[in-house]
């Protein structure tokens, strides 16, 4: 039972902070999703993202361990939150708080079908690289031809 809060206790402010908001934005966006759909959600975790061009340059190393940072704590607060989150509900939540930083990223949902079964999944890329899965996860699937969003990000 202490193992838990040992382990949130021993996190940098920063990722004890990051971890309490994937905590709290994952029902929420599951709640978004089932009332308003996929559409409306988006664009209202859009609203309170910082801007950020998106770039084809590798990131450096202070902003390539803030994603990792972020995407672990999402994961983390997933494996905790009641009830499963969906890839679509994670990916969302790691993309919003990645916006908040002003990391660009992109919402990627791709297909597959596996014998009778059709089977979608949602991750987050940035550069090209899968943030939330593991390398070999999302080539098992057809993204669609266009990244999501689509919209602009809001500027503050």
């Amino acid at each position: 039972m202490w193992e838990p809060l040992r382990r949130f206790s021993a996190l940098e402010p920063g990722g004890r902070g990051l971890f309490l908001r994937a905590v709290a934005v994952l029902p929420l966006i599951s709640l978004s999703l089932r009332l308003r759909g996929f559409r409306s959600t988006q664009a209202t975790l859009q609203k309170g993202m910082v801007s950020a061009a998106p770039s084809h340059n590798p990131p450096d190393s202070a902003t390539a361990a803030s994603m990792a940072l972020i995407a672990r704590m999402v994961r983390s607060a997933a494996y905790r939150s009641l009830g499963t989150p969906t890839c679509l509900e994670k990916s969302l939540a790691l993309w919003w708080l990645l916006g908040r930083r002003g990391i660009a990223s992109s919402l990627r949902i791709g297909a597959r079908k596996t014998g009778d079964k059709f089977e979608a999944h949602a991750w987050v890329e940035c550069n090209g690289v899968a943030l939330n899965e593991p390398e070999q996860t999302p080539k098992h699937y057809t993204a669609f031809d266009e990244a999501f969003p689509v919209l602009e990000v809001a500027k503050k």
